[in-house]
Formats: C-alpha cells, sequence, structure tokens
C-alpha cells in the first residue's frame, strides 16, 4: 500500500505525536533500577489507574517517597498538569535528526552528523554514549573510533533513540532507513547498539505500508544480521507470543534471558519494547501502556512505541488524551527549536519524505 498526500501527512504527524505522548507517559518513571515493573503496576493501583489508559496519575496525598519517587520533572509530565512536552532527549535526537536531513540531505556523512551535534547539541544534554562520543569529538576524534575510544556504552540504547527520523522520511522503505541510521549509529555505538538504530528506523519505515505491528517487525528484522543478539531477541518475543504466553510472562522470561545487561541496554529494551508492540495489536493506547508497563528505559521504550503506533493509525486516529495535552509545542535543548510546532516539525519532516 502506497501512501502520499494527506493521508502520508498524517502518518508521519502520527509518528511525531507519538514519539511525544509516548516519552511523556514514561518519564516520571524512567529508572530501571527502582521502577521495575513490579512498582510501576503498585503505583497504578494505588492510583487507580489500571488499565492505564490515560497519562500518569499524580498521587495525593503524596506517597512513600522512597517507594514511589518519581523523576523531578513529574510534575510536568503527568495527568492534568501537562502543558506542551517536556524537554527530554528522546525528543531532542528526533529535532536534530529533522535539521541534520535538511542541512546535509540523505546522503549525509558520520562527520556530519558530529558536527551538527556540536553546533546544536549542549554537551550536558546528552548521556552515556552519547557524551563519550560528543567528548571525543571536541578533543579531535573522529569517528568510527569517537564510538570506540573510552565509550562504555556502545551497546546501550542511545542510537536507537535517534533512529525514529530515518523512518519517517523513508516511508515503505525499510532498506534506505536502516542505511542512513547506521550511518548516523556509528558515531557513537558498535554491534547491537547500531543494530539497534537499524531495526528501530526499519521498524517505522515498514509501518507506513505493513499490515500491522508484527508484520512492520519482520520486516524490520530482515535489515539487521539473523544472529545477532538484537534479532534473536526479538524474535523470542514474537515465538512466545505466538504461541499464547501472557504479556507479563514473556518479560519474566525474556528478563531471565537477558539478566546481567544493564537497563539502559539495547536488547532487554527491545524486548520490552516488541512485547508492547505484538500485545498491543496496533491499538496506540494499548501499545504505549503496555510498553511503559514493562520497566526498564520507560520513557525511550514508550516513545519509539508511540512512533511505531502513531505511524501504524495517523494522528488522526490518536486518542485526544493523549494529544492535546500537548498543544502543538516541543521543549527542545536543540539550539533554535525550543517551543517548535510539533505540526511544523512533522510537515517539515513530510516535505523530506516526499523530497525522497
Amino acid at each position: 500500500m502506497a501512501l502520499s498526500g494527506s493521508a502520508l501527512a498524517d502518518r508521519i504527524l502520527g509518528g511525531w505525536l507519538g514519539r511525544i505522548a509516548g516519552n511523556m507517559l514514561g518519564k516520571p518513571v524512567e529508572n530501571g533500577h527502582h521502577w521495575t515493573r513490579d512498582r510501576i503496576d503498585r503505583y497504578l493501583r494505588r492510583a487507580d489507574a489500571l488499565p492505564l489508559t490515560d497519562y500518569l496519575p499524580a498521587l495525593e496525598p503524596p506517597p512513600d517517597p522512597v517507594e514511589f519517587e518519581l523523576r523531578p520533572e513529574w510534575q510536568s509530565c503527568v495527568r492534568g498538569r501537562i502543558h506542551g512536552s517536556c524537554r527530554d532527549d528522546d525528543v531532542d535526537y528526533s529535532v536534530l535528526g529533522l535539521h541534520l536531513l535538511e542541512t546535509h540531505g540523505p546522503d549525509f556523512s558520520t562527520e556530519q552528523v558530529g558536527e551538527v551535534w556540536l553546533l546544536r547539541l549542549p554537551y550536558l544534554q546528552t548521556f552515556t554514549a552519547e557524551r563519550a562520543a560528543y567528548r571525543n569529538l571536541t578533543a579531535g576524534v573522529k569517528p568510527p573510533l569517537s564510538a570506540t575510544l573510552d565509550n562504555p556504552y556502545q551497546e546501550w540504547i542511545g542510537a536507537l533513540i535517534r533512529a525514529d527520523v530515518h523512518g519517517w522520511v523513508n516511508p515503505g522503505d525499510p532498506r534506505r532507513a536502516a542505511a542512513m541510521a547506521r550511518r548516523d549509529a556509528v558515531l557513537s555505538h558498535t554491534g547491537n547498539g547500531v543494530y539497534g538504530a537499524m531495526w528501530a528506523a526499519a521498524l517505522i519505515a515498514a509501518a507506513f505500508t505493513a499490515d500491522g505491528p508484527r508484520a512492520a517487525i519482520e520486516s524490520a528484522l530482515d535489515r539487521i544480521p539473523p544472529r545477532c543478539r538484537l534479532a534473536r531477541t526479538v524474535r523470542r518475543v514474537a515465538s512466545l507470543h505466538d504461541a499464547g504466553v501472557a504479556w507479563a510472562d514473556v518479560l519474566v522470561q525474556l528478563e531471565r534471558e537477558t539478566a546481567g545487561l544493564p537497563w539502559i541496554h539495547v536488547v532487554p529494551n527491545a524486548a520490552v519494547l516488541t512485547a508492547g508492540l505484538l500485545y498491543g495489536a496496533g491499538d496506540f493506547t494499548t501499545t504505549i501502556a503496555l510498553t511503559v508497563r514493562g520497566g526498564l528505559d520507560t520513557d525511550s521504550n514508550g516513545a519509539t512505541a508511540g512512533s511505531v503506533a502513531g505511524v501504524l493509525c495517523g494522528a488522526a486516529a490518536i486518542p485526544p488524551q493523549w494529544t492535546e495535552p500537548l498543544e502543538d509545542r516541543v521543549r527542545s535543548a536543540v539550539f533554535g527549536f525550543d517551543g517548535a510546532r510539533v505540526s511544523d516539525l512533522a510537515a517539515r519532516t513530510h516535505r523530506l519524505a516526499v523530497l525522497g
């Protein structure tokens, strides 16, 4: 199914809105050490918010600060208090990626990715692998060494969260999306860290034309090495889903199979994301709710799940409780973009997609 005109524009806007909404949903509980799946659900039960169909509610009176300690930004990310999006790196990199493509086109080089970072992204708004790569760039270290020198985070989730824009501008073309995401990712990541970015970009590109999330996941798997740990983990989740295993039991099993990996590593987070997409079955609310309830890097996973689900259903079909509080505004640390309209960012992305 080919998309064009208003239908394509609606799907791209759906990706942007979905990414921002999913990120906002997961942001208050982003701490995989503390906010386990069980603790997230205990919070939601105490707030009478299961099933989860809206942004996280604030518990009143305030709960035990040790048991339910939300991130400092929680007051602008919870139900009834959202007025535009919070600033977050999961959205900053989508904005930065758009600027990269507008400036250098689809044939950008990895070196140009680094130049855009240095010109537009504050150092203190980078984390883990991105901060290591940024530090290397300022010292004159060029890619691919920028990804490996003094960087213990090479297979963490950072490159995956930068991948969406490469999918949005390549609707129905997961091969090209993955290739562009790879050029971006190798600035800071190696191995499964790069494969995660390629898979996510291909997943989003495939979602424009795929018959549901399962077909998009399968198409995206074709773009990464079949024996890499990321691909094997995604296939494992899919096989358990096909066997009728319950969502929560799938996550328990995958937690065992990925034991020992940090909570920001790309592989266990890909398992949570895949489960959210499959068990969400294309429904926007169910998809991002299950993904965030899955724990680990909740805001990053919620963002990518929201992007995929938003592309699958289009902006017009996203329930208003997710989009109206955003007020068509995005906060961003990327120089020149703070306060941008989400609709404008989506329109600019659409122009790039049409140009090809």
